[in-house]
């Protein structure tokens, strides 16, 4: 299965909907858009020409642990070399330590690409860009003088070491445990499962961040702290030294991302030092977590993209049966598939809401980097509550629609979409854990709910909601009055359920957890018609002004109609699902589930 980068659509996104060559000037570093398109256009081809080929062997031929150390698929270190010597690596990187300090809102689509192309490449290098995030933030001088550079570069990865076996998302229980030396540092030892990239030969160090307990720590989430432990320690001048007491005890046997080292990870007295303020190691390590999330989300993205791509060509190509209102191709025995509605059905499923969730990511990728680059403090607090509140949003919904766009792939594709040569199956088996890791889905709900709504009592939610509704009531275009009032329909029902919802919580704490997952689904669907309005009216704007590009726009207005009419309708049965109340949840007992 081959990929091309949607550069027409990521292009439109980014300039039209979005503006961001506006928004990189309120940022300060004056990318234009031919500036912005010649980075998507080297993307595009690095991610079609170098990644895409190994995204097949890559499953096939999995990772190996050999004498300790981890072999990753063939020609992943030469693609890896490639991306780190065209500085891909150093996109988002600060520029005090030699990055390009891209916005969110350009990267993303350089992301979301690696994403659609092999998702195991990618996930080697998206958690180097977390790490930079916290070492930067709350690293000590000494640290980011040591190790910061070469990790803003590529040249060496980075980790993130949470989960434990007795402890996955409950970090209450974590038991690894640091101890103070004389000299500053800490000696670390404990397991973590789980750990992405926690070896590979890809790069010559690895630099772990890893949640452990001090001695004296209070029990809890309260006595975590977080600790960068070096694969080699660095020596007095700067070279790598000694490998750490550290090693990676097994690979994980996986359904999916097979080319992706996913490593039980041991430490067993290894050097660390500490990152941030002692007991604070969540709050450290959250830094990293929002970035990881949202990078999840964009894994759900890349994996529908690639999907579309794949059952559009099959639909186009594949011949089966005469269309219904009559033979589409006479001079054939049979119609291509694309002419039956079912098909058609499926395929703008998959088309939109894979673009409204390209959407969804641009606009939180705006707020994310208003957070950490705007001028002005009180924007940037704003922003970083928008952006908290959407983190949660992306990552749960966007893989959930990973994994339905390409279960729709395989449908698409009919038996050969269950057979492996095919690819379309592997597609399917990729996405399933983007659902689970960096917190799973339902936590995720949960985090919406608990520490988004109930803490400000839905006011963010609120100036959300009205910043839509400002945006749908402000259009004017006749053509999408249908779409336009069922949007506002929708956002005035979120309002009004949101309020709901909060005071259930708290009248019963059962309540969270009941509606969470339904609440969010809700609040994915009406956002994506909200930006699928804004779209729609970009597009009539450009062929009323005359574009030359009238079969695009009038495409891009056609889905748009397609998503209110067929999509958007989901939330209404999610609106009814979770007044369903929690008490159908918990008054069966647990010993009466069977018998």
């Amino acid at each position: 299965m081959s990929y091309r980068a949607p550069l027409r659509d990521m292009q439109f996104v980014l300039h039209e909907v979005f503006d961001a060559s506006a928004h990189c000037a309120r940022l300060g570093n004056g990318l234009d858009r031919e500036t912005i398109d010649g980075i998507l256009d080297q993307g595009a081809r690095f991610a079609a020409e170098v990644v895409a080929p190994l995204n097949r062997a890559g499953d096939e031929q999995g990772c190996r642990l050999e004498h300790g150390q981890v072999i990753t698929p063939d020609g992943f270190r030469y693609a890896y070399r490639q991306y780190v010597a065209q500085g891909w690596g150093g996109m988002t990187g600060p520029l005090d330590y030699d990055g390009q300090g891209l916005p969110q809102l350009v990267s993303a689509c350089f992301h979301e690409m690696l994403m659609s192309a092999s998702l195991s490449f990618r996930i080697y290098s998206g958690l180097t860009e977390g790490a930079v995030l916290a070492l930067h933030r709350h690293g000590s001088a000494a640290l980011k003088a040591d190790y910061l550079a070469p990790l803003v570069s590529g040249e060496w990865a980075g980790t993130m070491c949470l989960t434990e076996p007795q402890a996955g998302t409950d970090l209450a229980l974590l038991r690894t445990r640091a101890e103070a030396q004389g000299d500053g540092s800490y000696r670390i030892s404990g397991s973590k499962i789980f750990i992405s990239g926690g070896d590979q030969d890809l790069t010559d160090n690895i630099i772990h961040l890893v949640l452990a307990r001090l001695a004296d720590a209070p029990p809890g989430v309260r006595g975590i702290s977080l600790f960068l432990v070096p694969k080699f320690e660095r020596t007095a001048d700067g070279h790598l030294g000694a490998r750490n007491a550290l090693s990676c005890g097994a690979l994980e046997h996986k359904m999916g991302i097979k080319g992706a080292a996913t490593c039980v990870m041991n430490f067993d007295g290894a050097r660390g030092w500490l990152l941030g303020e002692a007991n604070q190691g969540l709050a450290c390590m959250f830094t990293m977590m929002n970035d990881a999330r949202f990078q999840v989300g964009l894994q759900g993205l890349g994996i529908s993209e690639a999907a579309f791509q794949g059952a559009l060509a099959y639909a186009r190509e594949r011949l089966q049966s005469r269309s219904l209102a009559g033979a589409v191709a006479p001079q054939h025995s049979a119609d291509p598939i694309i002419s039956h509605p079912d098909v058609r059905r499926m395929l703008l499923t998959q088309k939109t809401l894979t673009e409204g969730c390209r959407l969804l990511a641009a606009y939180t990728g705006q707020a994310l980097d208003l957070e950490h680059g705007a001028a002005e403090p009180e924007v940037q607090a704003a922003a970083g509550r928008r952006a908290a509140l959407l983190i949660p949003i992306v990552k749960a919904f966007l893989t959930d629609v990973g994994q339905e766009v390409a279960s729709l792939g395989v449908q698409v594709y009919g038996g050969h979409g269950y057979i492996r040569e095919w690819g379309m199956e592997q597609l399917m088996r990729d996405s399933r854990i983007t659902q689970l890791y960096e917190g799973t889905n339902g936590i995720q709900a949960l985090d919406l709910i608990r520490r988004k709504l109930l803490a400000d009592n839905g006011e963010q939610l609120r100036m959300l909601i009205d910043e839509q509704l400002e945006a749908a009531q402000g259009c004017r275009v006749e053509a999408l009055a249908g779409m336009t009032a069922a949007v506002i329909q929708r956002l005035h029902e979120w309002r009004s359920l949101s309020a709901e919802v909060l005071d259930a919580c708290r009248c019963d704490p059962q309540e969270i957890g009941a509606v969470s997952v339904d609440f969010l689904a809700y609040s994915g669907y009406v956002l994506l018609g909200g930006l699928w309005l804004r779209a729609a009216e970009r597009a009539s704007a450009a062929m009323a002004a005359g574009s030359d590009e009238q079969a695009f726009y009038q495409a891009k207005v056609q889905a748009a109609d397609f998503y209110w009419r067929r999509i958007l309708p989901r939330a209404g049965a999610h609106c009814e699902a979770l007044r369903g109340g929690a008490d159908c949840l918990m008054n069966l007992e647990p010993a009466h589930f069977a018998f």
